[in-house]
């Protein structure tokens, strides 16, 4: 094993990052607040559009966090939570000693299942207990059923939070992913198509709810001359340094999502002709994925292998992939919260495989990947 390691989605500079992070020293802007995160912003909204306001927090965790509190999700309400996510899309509500109820996927976008959805709302509210918020996620950049999620949401006044972590610059409809809920959620984490090393960002629909979320994030400081306090405050501000990596990464995002569609591409034209390989692709031309991260499903009966035998294959050449989500109903810290639904999101966690995806892929580590995944097919 003496090639170097190819990572699932290792970070890819765009070469106008240090020239923001510069100016924020020569200027002395090294706080949570600056010229880089207003024009970090500003950036943002132009590019996700639908009239949002952005505010830049220091993970996406943080951005869930406070849309939670700005939906009003306080001491044992209860929030309907896509149960295929990672764990950040839920904790949150933990946070505000809310309950999550969980929700099953369906197999078109691997997102939350809309009939699945309403049933749990039937029943929740046959229990006398009426959910407060829903959370979607738009995983691994594929938009979820949006049109379906919201007309629900809106039968029942439920607030809808999108977590567009995974998403950024995804389309549905043509319209950007983040913008289609009340409050939509970004990521800026290592991983992530852009990356500021750690940060998020809040969008909302409106400049109060942003000024309230800048507000508790910086921890709820009242207009004083001293330091005062009537609200619980976060220390959840993105600050001007890690701000200017992404305003340099946002220059190059167009280009890095297209990137990662080719190597979706590649890894369609791979399996093409491989009985029981499926790639996760754009269902129909109401989606656009930004394919964050290129996943498959393995049928082992039909390809003799299984989801863990191609990922050791794979690992033995120093190549990275992991399993899809651990679904959050079978995790062991929400095993007694109440799930919706049968086993696709299951199915999918034991048969599926998230394979090398960053934007910084060369043909060279294509081609490392093609021989690795040949030897075993």
């Amino acid at each position: 094993m003496n090639e170097e390691k190819i990572w699932l989605s290792s970070p890819h500079m765009g070469g106008g990052e240090q020239k923001f992070v510069k100016e924020a020293f020569d200027t002395n802007w090294v706080a949570p607040l600056g010229p880089n995160v207003n024009g970090f912003e500003q950036d943002l909204a132009n590019y996700i559009g639908e009239n949002s306001e952005v505010a830049c927090l220091a993970s996406g965790t943080a951005a869930l966090h406070l849309a939670l509190i700005l939906a009003g999700i306080t001491r044992n309400d209860e929030v309907i939570c896509q149960s295929m996510t990672f764990s950040a899309s839920a904790n949150p509500i933990i946070y505000q000693g809310a309950t999550p109820i969980f929700v099953d996927s369906e197999l078109d976008t691997w997102n939350m299942c809309p009939k699945v959805l309403e049933e749990a709302i039937k029943d929740r509210l046959a229990k006398g207990k009426k959910p407060k918020a829903i959370i979607v996620v738009h995983l691994y950049g594929m938009p979820a059923k949006m049109d379906e999620i919201i007309t629900i949401a809106k039968k029942h006044d439920i607030t809808l939070i999108e977590d567009a972590a995974e998403a950024l610059g995804s389309t549905y409809k043509g319209q950007k992913c983040g913008t289609l809920g009340d409050f939509g959620i970004l990521s800026f984490n290592g991983n992530k198509i852009i990356t500021t090393s750690g940060g998020g960002a809040l969008v909302c629909k409106n400049v109060e709810d942003k000024k309230k979320a800048i507000f508790l994030a910086t921890q709820a400081r009242d207009e004083a001359p001293h330091y005062q306090h009537s609200h619980i405050g976060y220390n959840y501000r993105m600050s001007n340094i890690t701000a200017g990596i992404g305003r340099g990464q946002i220059e190059v995002l167009d280009k890095h999502i297209g990137y990662r569609r080719d190597n979706n591409k590649f890894y369609q034209d791979l399996f093409k002709d491989v009985d029981g390989v499926e790639v996760l692709i754009e269902p129909n031309s109401d989606c656009f994925s930004n394919h964050w991260l290129s996943s498959i499903i393995i049928d082992d009966v039909k390809t003799g292998f299984s989801r863990e035998d191609l990922r050791l294959s794979l690992l033995e050449d120093n190549i990275e992939s992991r399993p899809l989500w651990k679904p959050m109903h079978l995790q062991p810290v929400f095993k007694d919260c109440d799930y919706y639904g049968g086993k696709v999101s299951e199915n999918l966690f034991n048969d599926g495989l998230c394979l090398p995806s960053g934007s910084n892929l060369s043909d060279q580590n294509r081609e490392r990947i093609k021989e690795s995944i040949l030897k075993l097919l």
